[in-house]
């Protein structure tokens, strides 16, 4: 898969991130924000191939002019700093304030007996709703790359076990598919994202911003095999102190052969996905070429 295959780990190293969350105790975001924005992304722009690919995500896929294209990918950059930051705020205990659109949807699910699938995508600042999303009765299982740095994992480790939730981690092995299957079994909540490849190769291609894209079957597949219900949660930076989570209610006819389900549920997920980048174009974080297969 070549760029496609992805490290899923945060850049830096343990001390570097202890340094950044004991300085956002006592520093505004905001600075942390504009010392990036001037020193650190440049320098990203300039060493990192992911320039070029998200300029042809905005060119080609949003349709913005040559000028507008080339600003829009600094944006870019610079909200997905910004996001990094944020998450580490949150572990040196700053708060944001979060809009929740659909919350109904999520409490009408948590509190029945059967658990639920909760689908993610790489855009905006999914790790928040983690914090807010929360069904006290119900334990909710957060499938996480199980090669991410330890810094991080302690951290989500601290914040999650406040909120009932416990990590799932996702091997080459393939053994999380075991914990996944016991979770939902037992009425619980599994978080998955579902725009990336872990392990497995195989996907369905759904035409996504007028090109078909391929997405991986197993979050589908989970879903569909255990007759369980989906729903489609994105969190999207609204402003500097701001979110807004969007939950969202995703469809697939369980009565249709099973081929035809998890297609239908891929697609009412990238029909979702596609609402939401089209609102927020500059929180798309998949640093990668997501659409060209030939090079990849």
């Amino acid at each position: 898969m070549g760029e496609r295959k992805w490290t899923g780990t945060t850049y830096g190293n343990g001390w570097m991130h202890r340094w950044l969350i004991r300085a956002l105790k006592y520093v505004d975001v905001r600075f942390i924000y504009a010392f990036s924005s001037i020193f650190v992304v440049p320098v990203c722009l300039l060493l990192n191939p992911s320039r070029k690919i998200i300029y042809q995500y905005f060119k080609e896929r949003i349709g913005y002019s040559t000028i507008k294209s080339a600003w829009m990918t600094y944006v870019n950059h610079c909200i997905f700093s910004e996001t990094v930051i944020d998450k580490f705020a949150m572990y040196a205990g700053k708060e944001f304030k979060v809009e929740v659109d659909g919350y109904d949807i999520f409490q009408s699910l948590a509190i029945k007996e059967k658990g639920f699938v909760q689908l993610s995508s790489h855009i905006g600042n999914y790790e928040i709703a983690g914090y807010t999303l929360v069904a006290k009765d119900k334990p909710f299982n957060a499938l996480v790359f199980g090669g991410e740095k330890q810094s991080v994992m302690d951290n989500r480790d601290k914040m999650f076990t406040e909120t009932n939730i416990k990590m799932i981690f996702a091997k080459g092995d393939m053994e999380h598919l075991f914990e996944i299957d016991k979770a939902l079994s037992d009425g619980e909540i599994v978080s998955m994202p579902a725009d990336r490849f872990w392990g497995s190769q195989k996907y369905i291609e759904i035409n996504f911003l007028n090109k078909p894209a391929r997405f991986p079957l197993g979050p589908f597949s989970v879903a569909t095999l255990k007759e369980v219900d989906a729903i489609a949660v994105n969190v999207m930076k609204e402003s500097t102190l701001k979110y807004k989570i969007y939950v969202s209610k995703l469809s697939y006819d369980k009565s249709k052969p099973r081929k035809e389900q998890m297609r239908d549920l891929c697609q009412s997920y990238v029909s979702e996905l596609e609402k939401m980048v089209k609102q927020y174009p500059c929180q798309w974080f998949n640093f990668y070429d997501f659409w060209n297969y030939e090079r990849n």
